[in-house]
């Protein structure tokens, strides 16, 4: 019987971080899940809460990444709630990055990165420009695995009101049927499937770097259908 793993989870409150921590608690190849935090989730044998009020504290729980197998990244914002570029910059950058430099300092194997459709470090475009730069950071560190996954327009739940991301899955709905062969790459996805994505691929052994695009996560959510992995790029 295969040993149970050790995880760490950031963004569990998020629209694909609230469906990953439930798979993961439910998992049978995780022992522990913790999760940094700025309130209390709902108590669970396997999770463990480390409240903050900033996750630059992360630096004070250095020892938790110790025997740490997988690291998820759930980590993201927009400029409208987070108001500025500095601070959309610390939440979709700075967190990441601190968090896979201590995972690479505690010899973590795997570090799993939701990033977005478009990233790109040339692009025009702020919030891609620096999607593309956490990937190419992350990357440099070299860790044993990095799995980044990159979804389109992202279905579900979210706790605050985005006009913009309403209009165009409202819009989307009637183009159901156009969603095939390359298009599959721009179809909107709903976050459970890229959580379910990200915690199978998290049991494959995939040394390097893979990127899985937005068709690949529909594949990879539904395995029945195909069984695709994401593109190497080092």
């Amino acid at each position: 019987m295969q040993a149970m793993k050790k995880t760490i989870l950031l963004g569990a409150t998020g629209l694909v971080g609230q469906q990953l921590l439930q798979l993961l608690l439910s998992s049978d190849h995780y022992d522990k899940v913790t999760v940094f935090s700025r309130k209390p989730l709902e108590a669970h044998p396997k999770l463990q809460q480390i409240i903050c009020s900033d996750l630059s504290e992360m630096n004070q729980h250095a020892a938790t990444f110790e025997g740490v197998e997988d690291v998820f990244c759930c980590l993201g914002t927009t400029i409208r709630v987070a108001k500025t570029r500095e601070r959309f910059r610390e939440v979709d950058y700075d967190y990441p990055l601190l968090a896979a430099q201590l995972a690479k300092a505690a010899g973590v194997k795997r570090y799993l990165l939701v990033s977005a459709m478009g990233a790109n470090t040339n692009s025009n475009i702020f919030y891609s420009q620096v999607k593309g730069e956490i990937e190419t950071a992350i990357q440099m560190l070299q860790l044993p695995s990095v799995c980044i996954f990159r979804p389109s327009l992202l279905l579900g739940n979210r706790t605050e009101f985005r006009f913009g991301e309403r209009l165009s899955i409202l819009l989307s709905r009637p183009l159901e049927f156009i969603w095939r062969g390359k298009l599959l790459k721009y179809k909107p996805i709903h976050a459970s499937d890229v959580a379910m994505a990200m915690s199978r691929v998290a049991q494959m052994f995939l040394p390097g770097t893979h990127i899985f695009e937005n068709d690949q996560l529909h594949h990879l959510s539904h395995p029945v259908v195909n069984n695709k992995i994401g593109t190497t790029s080092r």
